[in-house]
């Protein structure tokens, strides 16, 4: 999801509901979770979208604070 930042992609999980599963995949270690959550519309709000970015700036302003590369 370039909306996002670099290295973001979504899972689609289609049942009689929409849901969604924001994750990055950009540092060795693992695969970080950045959002979940149920669709209520064809489009993802804003506020979802606003989220996963801020837990993606969050998770690399500390693994700068920690060191990690």
């Amino acid at each position: 999801m370039r909306s996002i930042g670099l290295g973001v992609f979504e899972i689609r999980i289609r049942t009689q509901l929409e849901h969604r599963i924001i994750y990055l995949t950009r540092f060795s270690e693992g695969i970080y979770v950045l959002h979940a959550f149920e669709k209520r519309s064809s489009r993802t709000l804003g506020a979802d979208v606003s989220l996963a970015r801020t837990r993606l700036q969050e998770l690399i302003d500390k693994r700068r604070r920690e060191g990690a590369h």
